[in-house]
């Protein structure tokens, strides 16, 4: 019982406890694009050296879009912003079956930056993103 509270406080200090979401590091991408940048890259292959020497985390990689455009565009980029991300893994040697890749379109933006917001490019180029939630390990 001992060994069993201890490795739930370890879960639970690493946030792996629970219904807890872990956002290892954003993937940021330029507007309307889903082409990996080269510091996209660089993440990327972060995450897949940990992958790698943890076999039994799996990820979610959740996609994200702008306001910017209409809304079913923004799901199908999305989409494709998840599907390039899962890509780059999987060709780094990482299962398939160990992601699963959502693409949310612009339903869960970081700010207040809706459809038609003025926001400065910036607060948008926020929302462009593929977050990265440990499933379990």
């Amino acid at each position: 019982d001992l060994v069993k509270n201890d490795e739930e406080r370890n879960r639970k200090k690493r946030g792996l406890g629970g219904n807890t979401k872990t956002i290892i590091e954003n993937i940021l991408f330029d507007n309307n694009q889903y082409e990996l940048l080269p510091q996209a890259k660089q993440i990327l292959d972060k995450i897949i050296l940990v992958l790698n020497a943890n076999q039994k985390i799996k990820l979610e990689l959740s996609a994200h879009t702008d306001s910017k455009g209409n809304d079913a565009d923004n799901l199908k980029l999305s989409q494709l912003r998840a599907k390039s991300v899962r890509e780059y893994i999987t060709n780094g040697g990482i299962e398939g079956s160990r992601l699963i890749s959502v693409g949310y379109g612009e339903s869960r933006l970081l700010n207040r930056c809706k459809n038609d917001a003025k926001c400065s490019e910036l607060e948008h180029a926020q929302n462009r993103r593929v977050e990265f939630k440990i499933l379990e390990d």
